[in-house]
């Protein structure tokens, strides 16, 4: 591996740690200055339409942490299954669900119907890329990320298939912040994993 390869994958790693702890910062902080706020009668992005801190802080964290996910999709997966086609295609629905995630925070719950398609493109491309990711860790032989990221995917559609059959809330705040959760639970494994690999091909 060139040590073009190795920065980009460093860059990458970083991204992916960073990106759920600026997100799920910002958020919480978001809820924290909104006393209103209700985890079973709203959704998140009822956060983002807030005047004041509220909004600012809940969209900057949206937006800021879909591009830290499609930087951590471009130069650190897409360079670690360099040689697989389908973990390629993995890397790259995962780049689709950052901009959707960039697309949340960027149009706020109020410009109908961006945010809308923004926020179901993201709910449902994650799964899906987690998925797909599961089949390249598959032909790598890399069994144990396979069942884990499987897992994760799982994970991460449950929420919202218990959400919308059992109806346990009637706000999306819950399904959305765990189905989110998930995902960052992986990305950060992951992360770590790809700055392992860089760093072993450096020494």
């Amino acid at each position: 591996m060139s040590e073009r390869e190795n920065k980009f994958l460093r860059i990458g790693a970083v991204s992916g740690i960073v990106a759920p702890v600026l997100a799920f910062a910002c958020i919480l902080i978001a809820i924290y200055s909104y006393p209103p706020f209700s985890w079973t009668e709203n959704a998140l992005s009822d956060l983002g339409i807030v005047p004041g801190i509220t909004g600012t802080l809940f969209n900057f964290g949206l937006y800021a942490s879909g591009l830290l996910v499609v930087s951590f999709a471009v130069f650190g997966l897409f360079a670690y299954f360099r040689s697989s086609w389908v973990g390629k295609i993995g890397s790259a629905s995962l780049a689709a669900t950052g901009l959707a995630l960039m697309g949340i925070g960027f149009f706020p719950e109020n410009v109908i119907p961006a945010h809308f398609f923004f926020s179901v493109a993201f709910f449902v491309l994650l799964p899906i890329s987690l998925l797909i990711i599961a089949g390249a860790f598959a032909f790598k032989r890399e069994t144990k990320m396979a069942f884990f990221t499987l897992l994760i995917a799982v994970a991460a559609a449950l929420p919202w298939i218990l959400y919308f059959y059992v109806h346990y809330a009637s706000g999306v705040a819950i399904p959305e912040f765990a189905s989110a959760l998930a995902g960052s639970v992986w990305i950060v494994l992951l992360s770590c994993k790809v700055h392992r690999t860089a760093s072993q091909s450096s020494s």
